[in-house]
């Protein structure tokens, strides 16, 4: 079955998890995604713990795997004369290149967008940064949590009058960066390819995705009540994150469970179910106040079991806040599909990773087309097929423009 990006092909210079996770979606859909890693030790994440042993050193860690599924890899020394015109070479046949330098990097390198589109006006150029390519903190490093702290989101999340929260997951790294920049590619490419009604430009673009921008639309509701009404919200007084008794996370006799129940019918199920009518009118109520005490005794009676049994019965938006291994054990994860096996060349067991989220119906996506690739897996046969002689491919190698396949393990620089 043709997957419905077969044909799309992108030079994916990122590194760590905003790109990687990006291109895994597309490469998930059948677009053939090239890697393009320096010659010493590659994507930084390729070397970080946990590991499946038996694996070659560089396609060994779990975390590296779980991003780089359906890749093919080859090193380039963009420093080098010899490796910047092989990248040139490349960018001529294909559509996207994704990176995630600081702005201006490349520019620097004599590579940046300007350059690539002289080689081909169709290219369409995503960057994921921090802060965007322009503005006043362009140039500032940055990691998931500073750009939700400088957006707001940071400081709304946690308990009235106690610190931030940070996230179990990196929200402006996957759905500030990663999300946006896979749907802003595919909106350029829309544009450019154009549509049976519309002929399209044949022209690419520069798509500029900022962390901190794609993590500030998460606000888009709390931001429209404050241009509103003009009243600024503080932590723990979102009516979504924190405000309501009929609407956050109880704690029962032996774990915790998340009561939903904003509309009006799902807090009457709960009151009836429970036999507590007189609470009804109490639904908007604020933590900390006497009707919040009643309910917190009454989750607290439970047990987390129960509590299932009981939502099974009353149609209440209440369900269990489970541990991770729980999660990913559930008839629900396991009816989605959403933890999958991947073999990978020499591990000792198959590789276990999340499934695809998007479910398409007629032309879903394919998890296990490519296992994880060795840093520099295909340099050789990538130049090759871009038109290079074997006289250059050795070359380029002898040079150290481009190297082939790498062993040696460097520092881990992330766990877990």
């Amino acid at each position: 079955m043709t997957l419905p990006l077969d044909g799309v092909r992108v030079l994916d210079l990122s590194r760590l998890l905003p790109g990687g996770f990006c291109s895994l979606l597309l490469a998930d859909f059948g677009a053939d995604v090239l890697k393009v890693e320096d010659t010493g030790m590659g994507d930084y994440i390729r070397w970080s713990p946990p590991y499946y042993e038996g694996a070659h050193e560089s396609a060994r860690s779990a975390l590296f795997l779980s991003l780089n599924r359906n890749k093919r890899s080859i090193r380039l020394d963009l420093k080098s004369d010899g490796g910047r015109d092989a990248l040139l070479r490349l960018v001529r046949d294909y559509d996207v290149v994704l990176e995630s330098f600081r702005p201006g990097v490349l520019d620097r390198l004599g590579v940046g967008y300007e350059r690539m589109r002289e080689e081909n006006p169709g290219i369409v150029y995503c960057a994921i940064s921090g802060y965007g390519q322009d503005g006043p903190k362009r140039d500032a490093s940055g990691h998931d949590m500073n750009y939700l702290g400088l957006i707001g989101l940071l400081g709304l999340t946690g308990a009235a009058g106690g610190e931030p929260v940070q996230a179990g997951g990196q929200i402006a790294d996957l759905g500030g960066g990663a999300l946006m920049a896979a749907f802003g590619i595919m909106a350029a490419l829309r544009e450019r390819d154009g549509s049976q009604d519309r002929p399209g430009s044949g022209e690419g673009q520069m798509v500029d995705v900022s962390m901190a921008d794609g993590a500030l639309s998460w606000l888009a509701m709390v931001a429209a009540t404050y241009f509103a009404d003009g009243q600024v919200p503080r932590r723990g007084e979102l009516p979504l994150a924190g405000a309501l008794i009929c609407y956050r996370p109880y704690e029962c006799s032996d774990g915790w469970v998340s009561l939903g129940a904003l509309e009006p019918k799902f807090w009457q199920a709960w009151c009836r179910g429970v036999g507590r009518e007189d609470l009804i009118g109490v639904q908007f109520e604020r933590p900390g106040s006497e009707a919040h005490k009643q309910v917190q005794a009454i989750f607290a009676a439970r047990t987390r079991e129960q509590w299932e049994a009981f939502a099974r019965a009353n149609d209440c938006c209440l369900e269990p806040v489970l541990e991770l291994d729980e999660a990913l054990q559930s008839e629900l994860v396991e009816a989605r599909e959403m933890v999958v096996e991947l073999d990978q060349p020499g591990a000792e067991r198959p590789v276990r990773q999340l499934g695809i989220p998007v479910k398409l119906g007629r032309t879903p996506g394919d998890h296990a087309r490519l296992p994880g690739p060795a840093l520099g897996e295909h340099t050789e046969e990538v130049l090759l097929a871009a038109g290079f002689s074997s006289e250059e491919v050795a070359e380029l190698l002898s040079s150290g423009a481009a190297a082939g396949p790498a062993g040696v393990q460097q520092d881990a620089t992330l766990r877990a």
